[in-house]
């Protein structure tokens, strides 16, 4: 007798609910296999830079040394029009010493020349402050005794003398030693780039794949782009804060107003911090030298200077080089100091550039259509908020006519329990 489709269906084997292969393709496997990516990627990139974190003798002067070759390439390949190869990077490269050199030697004798009047300004400006610090606490109850005073500087006094003290300066000496290891490796490492930069490069790009290749010379490009056009244009920037500060601090006759301009030029390479504190500083040398008053003139001298830069300048020399949101550059700013302190702050920001602008080239987001697809994702983003809105009124008109529905065909009912159909 032949099975019936009932005793074929009941006799048939169950496809089991649980299999492996279901653990890999729902919803949550394929969320274990990303974060198993991401966990990967994540222990390459921390093994990576735990060991540029190790090596920070070499690869600190590399990167300082690759920024300003690409700030500087545009002057090697205008003197190679006139002069050989080897003359164009000897010219640039002892250019640049000979400006930076300058610059150093200016600042130091002006700190030799005016340190004593300084020095003699910042006593009788500490003495003031402290006068006026011990009116204040007097007149809030506070009391500190000339003991206090004198305990306080006791202990200064003996940690100088100490032997902490001296293994301080032991290590403030092997610093000493890796800031001077690694200034020449950054000079030699620099006169190569500007010699031989455009064969390094083809050098690393013979080595990519032709399908990619396309995407590594664009990368490129957009590295050396925004390496040089942020130097230069921050450089720009810093010089025009620098100079009108210093010729403020000039007319006030505040000390040392040259190397507090050369400060200020310095502090304009970390972004939204620099400047603010190199002018906090200059106000806080006029408040002990010249008075609070000079010191509030001095204040608004900073604030009116940095406001044109900020709000005329900076759009027009920084408008096709660093496109990041104020957020972003705090954080980097944050972790570039705490991974490698003041070289870190400034070194952060140009990387995170570079990084964003290689990002979009890699995803087909240059040229302004990074723009276009944020405005395309809003556009987006406010149809499904009006879609949601509609969806809400339309459900809150349908339960406002529920009820008077119900009652329609209630009263059907009753009517045909009082006059019945006729059968």
């Amino acid at each position: 007798m032949a099975d019936t489709p009932t005793d074929v269906t009941v006799n048939a084997p169950r496809r089991p609910t649980f299999t492996v292969a279901g653990l890999w393709t729902d919803v949550l496997g394929r969320l274990g296999v990303r974060a198993l990516q991401l966990l990967l990627v994540g222990a390459v990139a921390g093994l990576l830079i735990f060991a540029l974190l190790r090596l920070t003798v070499v690869v600190i002067p590399a990167l300082i040394a690759i920024i300003l070759a690409c700030a500087l390439w545009p002057l090697v390949r205008l003197t190679r029009r006139v002069m050989p190869k080897m003359l164009a990077a000897w010219t640039v490269f002892l250019g640049s010493l000979l400006v930076l050199g300058g610059v150093g030697t200016a600042l130091v004798f002006s700190v030799i020349n005016e340190w004593s009047t300084l020095v003699d300004q910042a006593v009788q400006g500490f003495n003031e402050l402290r006068q006026v610090a011990e009116d204040i606490m007097s007149t809030m109850g506070i009391t500190i005794d000339q003991q206090q005073i004198d305990g306080a500087i006791d202990t200064v006094t003996s940690f100088l003398t100490s032997s902490q003290f001296g293994t301080g300066a032991a290590m403030t000496l092997s610093a000493a030693g890796s800031f001077i290891t690694g200034l020449v490796l950054l000079l030699v490492m620099l006169f190569f780039f500007l010699k031989d930069g455009d064969r390094i490069w083809a050098f690393f790009i013979s080595w990519t794949p032709l399908h990619f290749r396309d995407n590594w010379i664009a990368s490129g490009d957009k590295a050396m782009q925004t390496f040089g056009g942020y130097i230069r244009g921050t450089a720009i920037i810093a010089a025009v804060d620098a100079v009108g500060i210093t010729i403020a601090l000039l007319v006030l006759q505040v000390p040392l107003a040259l190397p507090l301009g050369v400060v200020v030029f310095l502090g304009g390479f970390i972004p939204i911090v620099g400047a603010t504190i190199a002018g906090a500083l200059a106000t806080l040398v006029a408040l002990v030298a010249n008075g609070p008053i000079v010191a509030v003139i001095v204040l608004a001298a900073v604030i009116l200077v940095q406001q044109l830069e900020s709000n005329f300048l900076q759009p027009v020399v920084m408008a096709q080089t660093l496109h990041l949101h104020a957020l972003v550059i705090l954080t980097a700013l944050t972790a570039g100091t705490v991974l490698s302190g003041i070289v870190g702050a400034v070194l952060a920001v140009p990387l995170v550039a570079v990084a964003w602008g290689v990002i979009k080239v890699w995803t087909g987001r240059d040229e302004g259509a990074e723009g276009s697809a944020i405005d395309d994702a809003q556009d987006e983003i406010a149809a499904a908020h009006g879609r949601r809105t509609q969806d809400t009124h339309d459900d809150a008109d349908a339960d406002d006519a529920a009820p008077e529905n119900t009652s329609d065909a209630e009263a059907a009912a009753e009517d045909a329990e009082v006059n019945p159909p006729n059968q």
